[in-house]
């Protein structure tokens, strides 16, 4: 084409080619059509030609849309796969020990415990609409059945319509005496978890370990936190770690103390074989702590942990208690069951030396890389009461900060601390103001909202509170009596207003047959709830936070890959 030629439209030039000129041919013998057609039929081909091509290079076009393309180049959601439920597992702790001598490095031997000292468990299985108790037991740790709850249903009773009006039973452990780290386990019932609880009590009136200590045998897990612990002077910290599972464990320790993360040797590469507990004495790790929190991981099997923790000043016995893994760290966090003693008694027992742990603290760890500037905040029957301190705090990245909570009057609380840095956290409570008497000390740890069906398996004897609090809004708290006999009788309703704390007193006994825990549900704004307990005429405390409730089927990703 030269410089200024037009160029040529081909549906055009299609288009003249295919219009006859008047006066070409007659109808009677076309030969005007055959002579004027072939360079018409070429031009036709031409243009057919050249459509095809078009038409082809389209269809390129469309398989290269339809081909695969590279991974790096599009954006796959994972896929999910529905996981049926499983068993309900809980590993409870074994009995308090002492430390027999001082041990090399951190696997501790132990002497026996005092002759008054006493550890049993006590549990709940709730039923079926039908009535029907899912196959459960508690057994020692290597599997020695120590109590069978129920044998598992058969398919016929399994496969039996619930009726209209569901049958509310149990079943139930009562203070079984153990010697040992045990495990509650309990069947998955119509593809859901069953709602299991127990709870594990020591009590001693003699020796070194003398005072209570309680926690809720606890759902094994890879990744668990654990604040509070002290291996200043005269305190012990030992690590237990549980392996209930099949699988080995392989365990890795990241502890923060008052100053920082401590790198220590032999906190990484723990092995815990299938069925044994492996006991880590923290001092040998960090050593002169007064603040330390630990983050227990695990590949492999999952495990359970809770730190003994006890207390001796000179020779007078400070106290015992079981800490436990409270939730992973959040920018909010709240512990309830929190019992604080007189404010002037407080003040005047923790000014003298070696006292200084003796009062209420809450213990934050900050695992990140920047420091957390937390808003702590107590809620008691009456409404929030002011710290005297504030209630603001900066807490260190990589290191354990101490907030005192004394200095407000006397009574129970809970308490919400929020900042807009993750942390981890747990409460401290005291029971004792002089200093020449035993005391004793327990541990709130951090712990979600409620929902629906927590059981709450409660010790047989003691001074027993169930506490509830809302830091905002308002919430209703329902908690239906588990009684011995396995029957749920009819429950009572708390309301708890936004900022307040509720306590209730828990009865020996329910219609002639001893209380043994609760099934605890709430509904509206966030509530949180602990089970506060005591012993008459003895300074003794300890709190255990609701455990989270069951959870049926669920759906997890699922990544494809090498």
């Amino acid at each position: 084409m030269s410089k200024g030629e037009t160029p040529t439209d081909p549906a055009a030039e299609f288009g003249k080619a295919e219009t006859p000129r008047a006066g070409t041919h007659s109808a009677g013998t076309g030969t005007g059509l055959r002579k004027r057609g072939m360079p018409r039929a070429g031009v036709i081909g031409g243009m057919l030609s050249a459509l095809a091509l078009v038409a082809a290079g389209g269809g390129l076009v469309s398989a290269a849309s339809l081909a695969p393309q590279s991974p790096a180049s599009r954006r796959l959601e994972a896929p999910v796969a529905s996981v049926p439920a499983g068993s309900s597992v809980g590993v409870c702790p074994g009995p308090a020990r002492l430390l027999q001598g001082t041990p090399v490095g951190t696997d501790p031997q132990f002497s026996p415990e005092s002759a008054t000292a006493k550890t049993a468990v006590s549990a709940a299985v709730l039923g079926s609409n039908a009535g029907a108790v899912p196959g459960s037991r508690l057994a020692a740790l290597k599997g020695t059945p120590l109590v069978e709850i129920a044998k598992g249903a058969s398919a016929a009773t399994a496969s039996t319509p619930a009726p209209r009006t569901p049958v509310l039973v149990a079943g139930v452990v009562t203070e079984r005496a153990v010697a040992d780290v045990s495990v509650l386990s309990a069947d998955a019932q119509d593809n859901h978890r069953a709602a299991a609880g127990a709870v594990v009590g020591y009590a001693a009136e003699d020796g070194d370990l003398q005072g209570s200590a309680a926690a809720a045998c606890q759902q094994p897990g890879n990744d668990l936190w654990l604040v509070g612990a002290n291996t200043g002077l005269g305190r012990s910290a030992v690590l237990n770690i549980t392996n209930a599972s099949s699988t080995p464990a392989t365990v890795s320790l990241d502890l923060y103390g008052a100053d920082g993360q401590i790198q220590a040797p032999g906190s990484r590469g723990l092995l815990v074989a299938p069925g044994s507990t492996r006991s880590i004495v923290l001092a040998g790790l960090a050593p002169g702590q007064e603040r330390l929190g630990v983050r227990v991981r695990s590949t492999g099997g999952p495990v359970a942990a809770v730190i003994q923790q006890s207390l001796l000043r000179g020779l007078t016995p400070g106290g015992i208690d079981f800490i436990t893994p409270g939730t992973a760290p959040s920018v909010r966090q709240v512990m309830s069951g929190l019992d604080i003693q007189d404010p002037a008694g407080l003040t005047a027992l923790t000014a003298k030396p070696g006292f200084a742990d003796a009062g209420p603290a809450l213990e934050i760890a900050v695992p990140g890389a920047a420091d957390a500037v937390v808003e702590v905040k107590l809620y008691g029957r009456d409404g929030q009461k002011a710290l005297p301190g504030g209630g603001v705090v900066t807490a260190k990245a990589g290191a354990v900060t101490e907030v005192s909570l004394a200095g407000v009057p006397a009574g129970t609380y809970t308490v919400a601390a929020s900042s807009d840095v993750s942390f981890a956290a747990t409460a401290r409570l005291t029971r004792g103001l002089k200093s020449e008497d035993a005391a004793d000390v327990g541990f709130s740890a951090a712990s979600a909202r409620l929902g629906s069906q927590h059981i709450v398996a409660v010790p047989a004897t003691g001074d027993r509170q169930l506490v509830f609090g809302a830091p905002e809004g308002k919430a209703t708290v329902s908690y239906a009596p588990i009684t011995a006999d396995g029957k749920i009788r009819t429950a009572a309703t708390a309301g708890v207003v936004g900022g307040t704390t509720v306590s209730v007193k828990i009865p020996a006994d329910v219609g002639g047959s001893p209380l043994v825990g609760y099934v605890v549900s709430a509904a509206g704004d966030p509530a949180y709830g602990a089970l506060l307990l005591g012993r008459d005429g003895r300074q003794d405390i300890s709190a255990v936070a609701v455990a989270p409730e069951a959870a049926g089927q669920r759906q997890v990703p699922v990544t494809l890959g090498y």
